[in-house]
């Protein structure tokens, strides 16, 4: 009689060093953590105590400059009667608020759709292609993330003077993208490097152009980097008061120096500048929402491998 014995097992993997045997991780608990209602409790308060601000403006927004100097905006809650649009009625119908609404879209759109361009350009070629002091120029870029703004606006701005473009709306586009490209072309060099060398050679392989792998490969893969990119930028330039306030004039000026403009010498003209600042902050609100979740996946690239 031949008695046949079971194949040993194989022996289960051995934990990893410095973990016990079944017990989950330190992400993997901060994730159960996170899940708890408690924490979701949490955050929801502190979304609603950021928010109170917003709500704040958005409510004094529709009083008027007697209830606001009068009494705290928490008290039109409890006489919602009160509240009304004429403020914002007042408001688009001065025509300087609703040119200056323009100049700053004027400004903004086309300072972010260069930066964009510009540094994605320069990033695949800083990352991908091979040219004579390629590391030293990226070098100089990287230089230049230090370099702050109050610097440069001395003498950009006796520049413009003499090449004509000081006071005008193309002058405070330059100025943005000359600024916004050193921290894009590092951003979006460090992500497309992170492309595996072996879909480019491929695509070589296969008779792709470098403006075609550029355009079909790398635009594609790279886009939720590009996206927080413009979502950057884009809202950088729209809340700029400081370079706009130097190098616009009266007829280019945007939205923010528009409504500096309409402080008081002894209060503030909040009948104008809450109306006006909220209609300034919907803006950057809409692009980021409709922008999320591209958002959210450039943030997180390369946080999980």
């Amino acid at each position: 009689m031949t008695v046949q014995t079971a194949a040993p097992r194989p022996a289960p993997p051995a934990p990893p060093a410095g973990r016990a045997p079944g017990r989950p991780s330190v992400a993997a608990r901060l994730v159960q953590v996170l899940r708890g209602g408690l924490v979701q409790v949490l955050l929801t308060v502190v979304a609603l105590v950021w928010l109170t601000p917003t709500a704040g403006l958005f409510v004094s927004s529709l009083r008027n400059s007697d209830d606001n100097a009068g009494s705290g905006w928490w008290t039109a809650l409890l006489h919602p009667g009160s509240l009304t649009f004429d403020n914002y009625s007042a408001i688009l119908g001065d025509s300087g608020i609703t040119q200056a609404f323009w100049n700053t879209v004027l400004i903004s759109v086309p300072a972010t759709a260069a930066v964009v361009v510009l540094a994605a350009l320069a990033g695949y070629a800083f990352a991908w292609l091979e040219f004579p002091g390629r590391d030293w120029v990226f070098l100089v870029v990287v230089g230049m993330l230090v370099v702050p703004v109050q610097i440069g606006l001395l003498p950009v701005a006796r520049l413009f003077r003499e090449v004509g473009l000081f006071g005008t709306t193309a002058g405070v586009v330059l100025f943005h993208v000359a600024y916004g490209l050193p921290f894009a072309i590092f951003l979006l060099r460090n992500y497309f490097a992170e492309i595996p060398r072996e879909m480019l050679e491929a695509a070589r392989m296969d008779g792709g152009s470098e403006w075609m792998i550029f355009r079909k490969l790398v635009l594609p893969v790279g886009r939720p980097a590009i996206a927080s990119l413009a979502i950057f930028q884009f809202l950088w330039v729209w809340n700029d008061m400081l370079v706009a306030l130097i190098f616009a004039d009266a007829g280019s000026q945007p939205l923010t120096v528009a409504l500096q403009s309409q402080m008081r010498q002894f209060g503030a003209n909040i009948d104008v500048l809450a109306p006006g600042a909220f209609l300034s902050l919907i803006v950057p609100l809409v692009v980021f929402f409709a922008f999320q979740r591209h958002f959210v996946e450039g943030v997180m690239a390369g946080s999980v491998k």
